[in-house]
């Protein structure tokens, strides 16, 4: 905590709270009790400013995470604190109200970011609203989410997968509120369209990185108050994240109205995502001929450098997961033409860790059908290790339970249980009772549970599985 900050938060003695041991009257802001007597600090020490930082102090209370001086800039300055006195003035009031972060990530400049304590956010709020600026500003923070979005949806398109997710999970706090339209300076109508773009430019975040729930949630409330009809990627979107849900049945309706919707607005990169969803879609369902078919017209329909949604490798890896149980070879074939796909490529787009995570799931199972156990296990390790890293728990569980089909059907049957401990634990706490896994996942479950089942009654083998689940697939992956 920087020097003034104390200074601010000592105030004036409490002798009466030291005495009586009382708690000093709180109030409740953004959800955290905070004392009132931190607030009049606060407001001695707005008082304190100059009319530059004054103003810039008002302005700042409207982020709801931290931030960094490329955003005050594109958020505060207008008016009265041109662009070019933003920095200098930033400098003065931060010893004062801010507070510094570092949640910088790999490859990041070193330029310092800050965090406005709940105290200092509230006298700002206050006095930005009593100005009649509020309005103002909040429209300039929701363009600047929008930037964002669109930021770390490009970085997840060039390969800077791990750099996009943190980008999205850093500035999340911000994201969401931009994401709610009832907190838009106008009305909820008129900026539902903004809340829906961010949503999808993050389908990502969603999809990928484990956090289906959440997405699903802010897409249905932006688009429930989208005055227009809505895009076909929002419907894609909004049908993506249905399966992954475990509800396949109510993809199928959305993905008939995102076709139309393509149609109707000439989105024809869109059919391309559509084709891939709907192999996602027959896959989940364990029709995988129809499956092989959708993610072959995905790639037939799909651009060299699509600029959004799932990329050629993550079709071409598609159709080896559909191709793998019944055509190994067909699987080891699109697998290659992927890598081939993708070295042609490798100029203008990096890695695609979330369908490189599937190709190794793919060549796990091309392990296992070849014999060839312990190749398979380390292939399905990695996918694991990967699907982690990201956040997916689908991926993940999917991974795990491969793997512990293959160690129970090589013997190794304490691991095997303590891998289906550790994933019934990721499911239950990831998804709602309802939940039905993918058609290829439960497969692989029966499977390693057959190979288990003559030991079930094994007091051994029940307490591997127990504490399988206490410890959790994070600390199993690297030992197992």
């Amino acid at each position: 905590m920087t020097r003034g900050l104390e200074h601010m938060w000592a105030g004036e003695p409490q002798e009466e709270h030291l005495w009586t041991a009382r708690p000093p009257e709180t109030e409740l802001l953004w959800g955290e009790p905070v004392g009132l007597d931190q607030v009049a600090a606060a407001e001695r020490g707005y008082e304190s400013c100059g009319p530059a930082e004054q103003l810039l102090w008002e302005r700042l209370s409207v982020f709801e995470g931290a931030f960094g001086r490329e955003a005050v800039r594109e958020v505060c300055a207008s008016g009265a604190l041109p662009a070019g006195e933003v920095q200098a003035v930033l400098d003065r009031l931060a010893p004062l109200a801010l507070l510094p972060v570092d949640d910088l990530f790999d490859g990041e400049d070193g330029l310092p970011r800050y965090w406005m304590p709940h105290p200092m956010r509230a006298v700002g709020a206050r006095r930005l609203t009593a100005r009649g600026d509020r309005w103002a500003v909040l429209l300039h923070h929701r363009r600047w989410c929008v930037k964002v979005a669109r930021r770390a949806s490009d970085w997840w398109q060039r390969g800077r997968q791990i750099d996009a997710r943190d980008l999205a999970l850093r500035e999340l706090p911000d994201l969401a509120a931009a994401m709610d339209p009832t907190t838009a300076p106008l009305s909820p109508s008129a900026e539902a369209e903004t809340s829906v773009e961010i949503a999808v430019s993050l389908w990502f975040l969603w999809v990928a990185c484990g956090r289906i729930a959440e997405g699903r949630t802010r897409l249905r409330h932006a688009l429930s108050l989208h005055g227009g009809p809505p895009s076909a990627r929002a419907l894609w979107l909004a049908a993506f994240l249905e399966l992954e849900s475990g509800r396949p049945e109510d993809a199928d309706p959305l993905l008939a109205q995102a076709w139309a919707a393509a149609v109707r607005d000439g989105d024809e990169r869109c059919l391309a995502l559509l084709a891939h969803l709907r192999g996602a879609t027959a896959l989940y369902q364990g029709r995988t001929r129809a499956a092989a078919a959708e993610f072959r017209e995905a790639l037939a329909l799909m651009e060299e450098h699509p600029e959004f949604g799932p990329t050629r490798r993550a079709c071409w890896v598609g159709l080896a997961l559909s191709l793998c149980r019944s055509d190994p070879e067909g699987a080891q074939e699109a697998l290659d033409q992927g890598d081939l796909d993708r070295e042609s490529r490798r100029a203008w787009v990096g890695r695609d860790v979330f369908a490189e995570a599937w190709a190794y799931h793919v060549r796990a199972e091309l392990g296992a059908w070849d014999g060839e156990p312990e190749r398979a296990a380390e292939y399905a390790r990695r996918a694991l290790r990967e699907h982690l890293r990201l956040g997916s728990a689908v991926g993940a569980a999917c991974a795990a339970e491969l793997l512990a089909q293959i160690r129970a059907i090589d013997g190794q049957h304490d691991a095997a249980a303590h891998l289906l401990g550790a994933v019934d634990l990721l499911r239950s706490s990831v998804f709602d009772s309802s939940y039905r896994p993918a058609e290829y996942c439960m497969v692989t479950r029966a499977r390693g549970e057959e190979a288990l089942r003559s030991l079930l009654g094994d007091p051994e083998l029940k307490s591997a599985y127990e504490e399988g689940a206490r410890r959790g697939l994070f600390a199993l992956a690297g030992e197992i």
